[in-house]
């Protein structure tokens, strides 16, 4: 049973999400909170999988409680949940360490499938909003990374990571084993003393 806590300030949100993650038999959520200081309290005192966090609100917001968290434990992984797509809301999230990032006019079954996914281990991104990053990236598509001796495929298989695919994703698009991928990945985070590939992303977008 994957244990969920939903932090938004909006009670209704918090009631609707709490009975749309519910419905999924794989789901619980064991709490809501209306600001990330609570969150971070409730963590504390309590065993979490997944938080879902809205960005903006009072007292602490959702870039802030995301920070926090992530200093108790490096294995509660935070998905964001907002009705922003503003840019600088989505580095903020990858740096303080969510794995993922949604609208909230995302579909319900949608939701919890994401919740599933970001609980496995990957770093899941809004369309709407890796589009918008793949726009920012496609300028600088052809840079070359070697110099921290990245081979051409690695290099390939960080900007796919930067663009939010699944190792699953970047196996069938690259035409590659799904194992192969993650062998990939471990060489790379290795190479540049990475923790995983929120990190992975947030170098590729610097540099």
């Amino acid at each position: 049973m994957i244990k969920v806590l939903i932090v938004d300030d909006d009670a209704l949100i918090r009631d609707s999400l709490k009975m749309i993650i519910n419905l999924d038999e794989e789901l619980e959520v064991v709490e809501t909170c209306n600001n990330g200081e609570e969150a971070h309290k409730f963590c504390v005192n309590h065993h979490v999988d997944v938080v879902l966090m809205d960005i903006r609100m009072p007292i602490c917001d959702g870039i802030l409680g995301t920070k926090k968290i992530r200093t108790l434990s490096k294995d509660i992984k935070i998905l964001i949940l907002t009705t922003f797509k503003d840019d600088d809301y989505l580095f903020q999230a990858l740096k303080n360490g969510a794995q993922g990032y949604l609208l909230k006019n995302t579909p319900s079954e949608k939701i919890r499938e994401m919740i599933k996914l970001v609980y496995s281990g990957t770093v899941l991104i809004h369309q709407e909003i890796a589009d918008k990053l793949t726009g920012m990236l496609n300028q600088d598509q052809e840079k070359d990374l070697s110099e921290y001796d990245l081979t051409p495929r690695e290099q390939e298989i960080i900007r796919l990571v930067s663009d939010g695919l699944s190792n699953k994703e970047i196996a069938e698009k690259l035409y590659l084993g799904e194992s192969t991928v993650k062998n990939y990945i471990s060489n790379i985070l290795f190479k540049l003393d990475l923790r995983d590939r929120t990190q992975l992303a947030i170098f590729y977008i610097k540099k």
